[in-house]
Order: C-alpha cells, then sequence, then structure tokens
C-alpha cells in the first residue's frame, strides 16, 4: 500500500498533468506577449489567467508564482536567434546578425528588456534570461569568431576577438537606454562596418551616405551636450 506521504505527493502530480503541453505553450507564449506589452512589474496571474481564459487557481496550482510561471514559460520557448547562421565569412555572419535581431526586435529584444530590471532582483529568473536568451546569443556569435580565425580570417592574437559578442549585445542594450529606440537593422549595420570590424582589422563598407555615420555617433554629442 503507497504510505499517506506517497499518496500526498501523488495529487498535486496528478492535478499538473492536467495541463497538456499544447495548452502550456499556449500560456507561455501569452506570458511572454503580455511581458513584452507592460513589462514584468504589470504581469499578473489574473492578467494571464484572463489572456489565456485560464484559471486563476490553476496557473497557481501548476507554477506557484509569477517567477516560476515566467522562468517556465522563458524554459518552454526557448529559441536560438543566431545558431543557423553561417555565410563563410565573418562580416557576412555580423550582417545577418544585424538583419536577425531587427527580424525579432518585436521579441527577443523586447523581452529581454522587460525583464532586464525583474532579472536583477530574482536569482532565477536571471538564470532562465541568461540561459534561454543571452548565453545561446553569445555562444552563436562566439561560434562566428572561431571559425573566421580557423579559416585565417583573423588573428587569433587579437584582443577584439574576444569581446564581439559583447559589443554586439551591449548595443542593442544600451540603444533603446539612450535614444528610446530599438537597434534596427540599419543601426547595427553601421555599428558593425565601423566600430566591430575595424577592431578586429577587417575591411568594412562605408555607412549609407553621410546619414550613417551621424546616427551612428549622435548618441555621443546628446551626451556630451
Amino acid at each position: 500500500m503507497p504510505s499517506p506521504g506517497s499518496a500526498q505527493e501523488s495529487a498535486p502530480a496528478s492535478r499538473r498533468s492536467k495541463i497538456t503541453p499544447e495548452r502550456a505553450q499556449e500560456l507561455y507564449n501569452a506570458v511572454l506577449d503580455l511581458l513584452r506589452e507592460s513589462g514584468y512589474d504589470s504581469l499578473t496571474m489574473e492578467g494571464v489567467a484572463s489572456r489565456t481564459r485560464c484559471g486563476k487557481s490553476t496557473l497557481y496550482r501548476q507554477w506557484g508564482s509569477k517567477p516560476e510561471l515566467v522562468v517556465a514559460a522563458l524554459h518552454g520557448t526557448r529559441q536560438t536567434l543566431f545558431s543557423d547562421i553561417d555565410t563563410g565569412s565573418l562580416s557576412g555572419d555580423l550582417h545577418e546578425v544585424a538583419h536577425a535581431v531587427d527580424a525579432a526586435s518585436g521579441q527577443d529584444t523586447a523581452l529581454m528588456h522587460a525583464l532586464s530590471h525583474a532579472a536583477l532582483q530574482n536569482p532565477d529568473l536571471l538564470c532562465a534570461l541568461r540561459s534561454t536568451l543571452i548565453t545561446p546569443a553569445i555562444a552563436a556569435i562566439d561560434a562566428m569568431v572561431e571559425r573566421a580565425v580557423r579559416r585565417g580570417e583573423l588573428d587569433p592574437d587579437n584582443p577584439a576577438t574576444d569581446y564581439v559578442a559583447a559589443q554586439v549585445l551591449g548595443i542593442m542594450r544600451a540603444r533603446p537606454l539612450l535614444e528610446g529606440r530599438y537597434a534596427d537593422d540599419g543601426f547595427l549595420t553601421r555599428f558593425i562596418e565601423c566600430a566591430v570590424l575595424p577592431a578586429l582589422g577587417l575591411p568594412s563598407l562605408p555607412p549609407a551616405g553621410p546619414s550613417g555615420k551621424r546616427e551612428l555617433m549622435n548618441v555621443g554629442r546628446r551626451r556630451s551636450g
């Protein structure tokens, strides 16, 4: 016969099993949509329940709290934004990164900004944000750099090779804070051509007209002014 303890342990497990994987995915997508729309502080279990027509008690029974639900949603919808990029040159790869970031600016970029502050207050949330969005992006860009070194494109002793991911991901985070706009394809392309590639000793295409350099430099001008 099962012990009283095992019976108590099996009851929550049986209740949790009522949500199918397909239904869980719908809930995860709704959670991330609400985060992008209103941010972490405005996200509530009531709002998720209303958006998904799911009982609030079901959400609490399944996940226990808002942070646990957000962590589960991040893990349940994990995507690798740059992993398929391989053009045969680092310059080509980084330009494709710019295109991919632009295409995902309303998704992953908005989500990262919605969660960044809250994640600093919640270790589990920070771990989930890093493992689902940040670490895969860093790994993909580092792999591009490593391929370029193997091809003989880059000098392996160039210290700038260690900072390519930090430059690209850092400017994605910085531009909305400084200018109130996401780092779109045009801005990232100019940043790569004017800052990243020269530091690596690689040739770069000139910015698209004089306005390209002006847009890249306007943050510094505003701050100095």
